[in-house]
């Protein structure tokens, strides 16, 4: 029997000075010389932001399926933030109160526009690229028996598709939408619809843990049910509190008071194509 960790308090965390945030995905750390990119993904924005209202540091922690009950209980992060299907927040609320945000995508498949894929069927045996801890990832080989290829992160997925590694590549429709809209992506239209598998941005808090349930409930309220679906249209990720953030430098994240938004253009780096 695992033990449980006492209730996080707002004054704990920011006496502490860092917000643990338990997430899917935590991107690769800088290596010298690299092209350093900004986060690919609304999890990591909406984490900076919380971190910001409560002023403290961000320290995001990679979880998996199988330990991130486990580290939730035990105190290991303060929260979870996590992209559920349906049955997966089913399984979670068993041992967790969970705070649905009004973000929802669903999977959308992307492919060079001379592909010879023109039906689901030709999938199979095909290379599909997708990010690790995906919620898609599996779905594609057990759905259409293609060959699934797992990259760090989606930025590294995409830029596979771009140089030919893939045939194809899945991510949320959320995000490609609006990536597609840049004449560089021009040429990586062709999609096929896929089986509906609706993911949303989900808060997980220990079920004692009411004082942070009772600021994110409030946080919820004061994003509203507007400026999600907005986001989900025009492909950006502004931060709910209207401040754009990039990461300036390896150790550094910097914020930015604007009422502009950070576009696709930004989340993920352009790289020659194939030909």
């Amino acid at each position: 029997m695992q033990a449980t960790a006492g209730a996080a308090s707002l004054q704990q965390i920011r006496q502490r000075g860092t917000l643990l945030v338990g997430v899917s995905h935590v991107a690769p750390p800088y290596v010298a010389g690299a092209k350093y990119r900004t986060q690919e993904s609304f999890d990591q924005t909406v984490a900076a932001d919380l971190a910001q209202r409560l002023g403290v540091r961000l320290k995001t922690v990679a979880l998996t399926e199988q330990n991130r009950r486990q580290a939730l209980a035990q105190g290991q992060v303060d929260l979870l933030l996590l992209s559920l299907t349906d049955t997966e927040a089913a399984a979670l609320r068993a041992s967790a109160s969970l705070l649905p945000t009004a973000y929802q995508a669903g999977p959308k498949l992307i492919m060079r526009n001379d592909t010879d894929i023109k039906r689901l069927a030709q999938l199979k045996g095909r290379n599909v690229c997708l990010a690790q801890g995906s919620a898609y990832a599996g779905t594609m080989t057990a759905n259409y028996s293609a060959r699934e290829k797992i990259y760090p992160a989606p930025a590294d997925a995409l830029l596979a598709l771009r140089t030919g590694v893939c045939d194809a590549a899945v991510h949320d429709d959320a995000v490609l939408n609006g990536m597609l809209t840049l004449p560089e992506w021009k040429k990586f239209s062709a999609s096929l619809p896929l089986k509906a598998m609706p993911v949303r941005l989900t808060f997980a808090l220990r079920p004692q843990d009411d004082e942070l349930r009772a600021y994110l409930q409030g946080l919820n309220r004061e994003w509203g049910s507007s400026y999600w679906p907005a986001q989900q249209k025009n492909g950006s990720t502004t931060s709910p509190s209207k401040s754009t953030w990039t990461r300036t430098s390896p150790t550094a994240t910097e914020f930015h008071s604007a009422g502009t938004s950070l576009q696709a253009a930004d989340l993920f780096p352009i790289a020659p194509d194939s030909n």
